[in-house]
């Protein structure tokens, strides 16, 4: 029997944000603090998995100025419409020349049906990191933020990510040397809801920080 793939939505978000605040008194706080995070989300779509290479080691604000600039160049964004640019299109649109290589492989793949999104919805978190992971540019950060953000999985922590990290050692007053094996090992009793805890720490960055996010 094929293992069941759980998900957070609408209906059951607040739920689990209130049962990791029971679990943990840090998460409750920031709750009772700045109010249940947004539920971050995005549709499982070429457009969302090119604003999540855009978004790979820079500020949120710059990757939205590319991804802005890019739609209104193209509209929605497509395989076809990102293959169609010139390499000097693509610089106006602020795409480094390492990122313009990578949003064209991802063009590639979904154009010859290397890679089916849609196909992905179907499987186990490993299996869409199998296949994720051999298009360049790919790499295991970007492939959790599509698994958290796009496909809804609960249970993600994406070390990678440094508003993250940096929000773990805020909250649990860490040393900025702690290790990435404890900072696992202190995100391990909120399994198998990870990603709701990593979105109420991002929701804690963000508010100590007062950064506007865009949709």
């Amino acid at each position: 029997m094929p293992k069941k793939i759980f998900t957070f939505h609408k209906s059951n978000f607040r739920k689990l944000c209130r049962e990791l605040a029971g679990r943990d008194a840090h998460l409750a706080a920031i709750i009772a603090e700045h109010g249940y995070p947004p539920m971050w989300v995005r549709p499982a779509t070429f457009q969302s998995v090119i604003l999540f290479i855009l978004e790979q080691q820079v500020s949120l604000a710059a990757a939205y100025a590319a991804f802005n600039k890019l739609r209104e160049k193209i509209g929605y964004v497509t395989p076809a419409k990102i293959l169609a640019l010139t390499d000097e299109e693509m610089r106006a649109c602020y795409f480094t020349r390492q990122k313009m290589g990578y949003a064209r492989e991802l063009a590639k793949a979904i154009q010859s049906r290397k890679l089916r999104l849609a196909k992905l919805a179907t499987l186990q978190d490993e299996g869409v990191r199998e296949i994720m992971i051999q298009l360049k540019g790919i790499g295991h950060w970007t492939i959790d933020v599509y698994l958290m953000h796009s496909l809804q999985r609960t249970d993600l922590f994406p070390l990678g990510d440094i508003a993250l990290v940096n929000s773990l050692k805020e909250v649990k007053q860490l040393p900025k040397e702690t290790p990435k094996e404890k900072l696992l090992e202190l995100a391990e009793p909120w399994r198998p809801y990870r990603t709701i805890a990593a979105m109420i720490l991002w929701h804690a960055y963000i508010k100590k920080r007062n950064i506007k996010l865009q949709g």
